[in-house]
């Protein structure tokens, strides 16, 4: 693509199936990809290194690997030595707000992301968010999405100048998680490159129990595809 041509948008890239999705989708449409990663003390270090193998499968214009260690704050099983609960049915899921919920974290990721799109002179910012097959979070609702849309607006220079017109691209929204891998797919993307378990073993291996790798594999087998990435054997 053209430097020329494209206009930069800003993509939350945490390594994970939805938000390598996302990034292929904003680059599909004709977006420069400006990658955002953010080390925020999660347990499950491996999706740092599944973004950087993500951001350069992609070809972004930058990557940018911020460090906020939320762990410090605690309230979290991906940041603290509290258990991450497994084998929870979809039910449960989608009606109780898990203990992996981390305090803020997608005000305190977007946050970031519109400082970093204020830099880059970005008026879009894309963002994976799921609120059909997801685990509940507060965070991943559309209403929270359009309040921060309208945050941004009044939060920037150049929201209040009017040199910026902030978009907050959600595109995974109201799709399943099967629909987010078929359209993956059809954009290429190379799942093998993404993690998404919230307890793997040292070797990097998904447990295939928690919340993210159960929805992960359920949506694999509904979109008719095979997951490439390694799961741990059963006990």
């Amino acid at each position: 693509m053209s430097n020329t041509q494209t206009k930069p948008a800003v993509v939350l890239l945490s390594g994970g199936l939805d938000s390598t999705t996302v990034a292929a989708i904003a680059r599909e449409q004709g977006y420069e990809v400006c990658a955002l990663t953010v080390d925020y003390g999660q347990r499950h270090r491996f999706e740092l290194e599944a973004a950087r193998r993500v951001a350069e499968w992609l070809g972004v214009r930058r990557h940018v690997v911020l460090h906020v260690d939320l762990s410090q704050l605690g309230g979290s099983a991906l940041t603290d030595a509290t258990p991450v609960p497994k084998d929870r049915s979809l039910d449960t899921m989608t009606h109780e707000i898990p203990v992996t919920y981390v305090p803020a974290r997608n005000t305190v990721l977007l946050s970031l992301a519109l400082a970093y799109a204020e830099t880059v002179v970005a008026a879009d910012i894309f963002l994976g968010v799921n609120a059909i097959d997801y685990s509940g979070y507060p965070d991943c609702r559309p209403e929270y999405i359009a309040a921060f849309g309208r945050l941004a607006a009044l939060a920037t220079k150049a929201g209040a100048e009017g040199r910026l017109d902030f978009r907050i691209h959600t595109p995974l929204i109201e799709m399943t998680k099967a629909q987010i891998i078929r359209r993956g797919l059809q954009l290429g993307v190379d799942y093998a490159l993404t993690h998404t378990c919230y307890d793997p073993d040292a070797a990097g291996r998904s447990c295939g129990r928690c919340d993210a790798c159960l929805l992960r594999l359920r949506g694999f087998a509904e979109a008719g595809a095979t997951d490439p990435v390694q799961y741990q054997a059963a006990e």
